[in-house]
């Protein structure tokens, strides 16, 4: 979340040399901080109680240390907030801002609450200021772009303390405590360039390392470069940098200056790979990523990112996986460079070979979990060795640690514009991976995401088939999600869609989805009304299963509505259209759903014949689920008609075969149990 490897003042630096954790100079500064979380603030003089949080700001061009400057902080005094540290970052690495709608839920799921799919920025904020209300936490928010960012994330109490980082003032925000930074102190400077380069260079010539740190303004993004260039050449003296940097003038921030020097000392593979990592998806990047964007090898695409993590040029993220992290205050002169020295074509190729590669892993994640489909295991054998997750459990880590990488590469491949047959795949087989490994509730503030970014290329493209997909697949997850009214409109829109791509899949599911939303909402009779018009498409399809089940829908909303004559006729309707399908199983269910509503309708006798028949075919269709929940249904009939003794019968038979499923469910299967003979 940090851009710590350039952007530092002494946290976390990269390098052999480093010695890491250790922080460098700024003790004015911390000391002016810590005395500012105490300090009364304007809207305490009268002597009541601040509304909100203190806010400090650490304020400061990238490369200056800002960030190491508000970590250290946060290390000093955490200890004081019994509900721990929260951090979030408020900018790409381009600069791009982050929405509050994203932010507010990164904060939300650190605090172990839920995120909502389709909760719009205000009510994320809103929850988020509830949540911290009785809290006593720290907010650290780095690379604030506004104050409008910050705002809205501000807890409404006292208690909690947010620092921001930021490059300018924030303008807006009340009793705002700033810190502006400069450059290091001489001997804090000395001390950075020292541990890349060791005492002895810095002792010899002590005049000439102090010209280097006036050439770099005391900046700990360039004096890093500088000593990472310093250890990569053991036998140059500091004066030699010194003269070269010299040589290149006075144009440009001493950090590009640096750069510029770092970067031609680079060979030409790595060099290229450094430039093209300016396209890696929130500046995030493995090596898959660096392998596809260069267009070598995986073991090539490794050593690179090893040498120019050595040198300060890139930060390795501590995470169980091998991920390395694009400095903040490097990204705009890794975009300049390779736009400079790439040409767009090769550009725009880099960029569909990593989106291409991440496609290839993420089908790969998912057919790991599919292990008894037989077109899954062949997808796997003819995925090359290195895209392959060895268990499931392997891939489930990769996802998760890769998951901010892979939701901004699925927006950066809809923002490109020029690659959008190759986005909506990625965007596709993120989903299903995504469902595969956390399941449709807990993946689905990210799923509304990506199917939001697939909305927004059919409706560029004007693709209304793609637009009614996407739009079912939003208002499923707003129903899912309790979003009922949200979800019926998003479902009329798509119904508009499908009929102006004249497909009828999406017309007849977006037609029983309306139906649906109006039964969550009550509205029994529009449900049957739409449920109809769902049945008479499929009819004249001759969908016959789709039919079947639309009857037993029509049936639902009767029921619910208390019209038992009409719920009966639909089930009767629904169960001779399963017998008739061949779907024994379905028959069954349908029968007892029928005997349930003649015992609504005060026909007891009649329900438990429906009933004894129900159990008869679900016996035929050996569900052991289906055959106690029939005799559930026959105990209830039975005791309606003073018969409690047969009641106990089937209730207790009802039991035994659950317990006889749940136990038959938690044994090995027959495929794992060959695995597992196959590697003994």
């Amino acid at each position: 979340m940090t851009d710590q490897a350039v952007d530092t003042g002494g946290v976390q630096l990269s390098g052999h040399a480093a010695t890491r954790g250790q922080f460098l100079g700024r003790t004015r500064e911390l000391k002016e901080l810590r005395a500012d979380i105490e300090r009364t603030g304007l809207d305490t003089l009268t002597g009541k109680k601040a509304p909100r949080a203190r806010v400090l700001l650490i304020a400061g061009r990238p490369g200056s240390g800002r960030t190491a400057l508000a970590e250290e902080l946060v290390r000093q005094v955490a200890r004081r907030y019994r509900d721990g540290v929260l951090r979030t970052r408020l900018a790409d690495p381009d600069g791009t801002p982050v929405p509050v709608e994203r932010a507010a839920r990164e904060l939300l799921t650190a605090l172990d609450l839920p995120t909502p799919a389709g909760a719009d920025e205000d009510e994320l904020a809103a929850t988020l200021r509830e949540a911290l209300a009785d809290r006593r936490a720290l907010l650290l928010l780095d690379d604030a772009a506004g104050a409008d960012q910050v705002d809205a994330l501000l807890p409404d109490t006292p208690e909690c303390l947010l620092v921001a980082v930021s490059a300018g003032p924030l303008t807006g925000i009340a009793d705002v405590r700033p810190c502006t930074l400069g450059g290091l102190d001489t001997k804090s400077a000395l001390d950075l360039l020292t541990r890349y380069t060791g005492s002895v260079r810095i002792t010899v010539d002590p005049r000439a390392a102090e010209g280097l740190v006036e050439i770099c303004q005391g900046q700990p993004a360039a004096l890093i470069l500088a000593g990472g260039w310093l250890a990569a050449r053991p036998q140059a003296a500091v004066s030699d940098l010194a003269k070269q940097l010299h040589a290149e003038g006075d144009e440009g921030s001493p950090l590009s200056r640096v750069f510029g020097l770092v970067h031609a000392g680079l060979s030409a593979p790595v060099a290229r790979t450094l430039r093209l990592l300016s396209l890696a998806p929130a500046g995030l990047v493995d090596p898959h990523t660096a392998s596809a964007l260069a267009g070598c090898s995986m073991g090539a695409a490794q050593t690179a990112l090893d040498d120019l993590t050595a040198l300060g040029l890139l930060r390795a993220v501590d995470c169980p996986l091998p991920q390395y992290e694009v400095p903040g205050a490097l990204h705009p002169l890794l975009r300049a460079a390779a736009e400079a020295e790439e040409r767009p074509a090769e550009l725009q190729l880099a960029r569909a070979r990593m989106f291409e590669r991440t496609v290839r892993l993420l089908q790969s994640c998912r057919a790991v979990t599919e292990p008894e489909n037989p077109q899954a295991r062949e997808k796997l054998q003819g995925t090359p060795r290195a895209l392959r997750f060895p268990t499931r459990e392997a891939a489930a880590q990769w996802l998760t640690v890769r998951r901010p990488a892979l939701l901004a590469a699925a927006r950066a491949a809809v923002e490109d514009g020029e690659l959008d047959t190759l986005a909506r795949r990625l965007m596709s087989q993120l989903v299903r991976a995504m469902v595969a490994h956390f399941g449709t509730q807990e993946a689905a503030p990210d799923l509304y995401g990506i199917h939001q970014l697939v909305l927004d290329v059919a409706e560029r493209r004007d693709l209304p088939r793609e637009r009614a997909a996407a739009l079912l697949n939003l208002a499923d997850v707003d129903a899912r999600t309790g979003r009922t009214a949200e979800a019926l409109v998003r479902y009329r829109t798509a119904l508009d869609a499908g009929r102006a791509a004249q497909d009828p899949y999406a017309t007849g599911r977006a037609m029983e989805s309306v139906g649906g939303a109006h039964l969550e909402l009550g509205d029994y009779e529009r449900a049957a009304d739409w449920f109809g018009r769902a049945l008479a498409q499929r009819l004249a399809r001759d969908e016959r299963a789709d039919a079947a089940r639309l009857y037993g829908r029509i049936a639902t909303a009767h029921t619910y509505a208390g019209r038992y004559g009409e719920a009966q006729r639909s089930w009767r309707a629904a169960a001779a259209g399963h017998r008739k399908n061949g779907d024994v199983a379905s028959y069954a269910r349908a029968l007892s759903e029928l005997a349930r509503v003649q015992e609504y309708a005060g026909r007891p006798e009649e329900s438990l014949r429906t009933c004894e028949e129900a159990l008869e075919w679900a016996r035929r269709a050996e569900d052991t689920r289906l055959q106690a929940a029939v005799r559930l249904r026959l105990a209830d009939t039975l005791d309606h008609l003073g018969d409690p003794t047969a009641a106990r019968l089937h209730r207790g038979e009802a039991g035994r075969l659950l317990e006889d499923h749940d136990r038959l469910e938690q044994a090995p299967n027959a495929y794992e149990i060959r695995s597992a003979l196959a590697e003994d």
